[in-house]
């Protein structure tokens, strides 16, 4: 089981939550957005100005991870995406993470050069649907 704390204004974010979620046929992931109303009182552990900067997720036994480490555990339980594993590799790992790091903290001039929007439209009237 992993839990992923992803930020629902992103539409690139979102979109990949929602693809993930209609691959996760056995239920081993479970999506929890940031911005939602309840989730400081939900995951009072989850600093989330930290988790808005940087992908975090929570294995079964606690531990949190972060960054490409939650996307790339994501995808191989949904059993997608096998080559993203090559981006763990001690050399490309490295490499991996800076261009991660670039992508989350641009993500929504981003979304907006990919998508046109640099926020969800559900999440500009105030409510995010996943």
């Amino acid at each position: 089981m992993l839990t992923i704390f992803y930020d629902g204004h992103c539409p690139l974010c979102a979109a990949e939550m929602q693809t993930l979620q209609s691959l996760d046929t056995q239920k081993k992931l479970q999506l929890e957005d940031i911005h939602a109303d309840s989730f400081s009182e939900r995951f009072p552990y989850i600093d989330k100005v930290e988790a808005d900067r940087l992908l975090h997720g929570q294995l079964a036994n606690g531990k949190i991870i972060k960054g490409l480490d939650v996307t790339c555990l994501a995808w191989k339980l949904v059993g997608k995406h096998k080559w993203m594993q090559l981006l763990r590799w001690p050399v490309i790992r490295f490499f991996a993470d800076m261009g991660y790091k670039f992508f989350a903290r641009y993500r929504h001039q981003i979304s907006s050069f990919v998508t046109g929007k640099p926020r969800c439209e559900s999440c500009l009237k105030d409510r995010c649907d996943l």
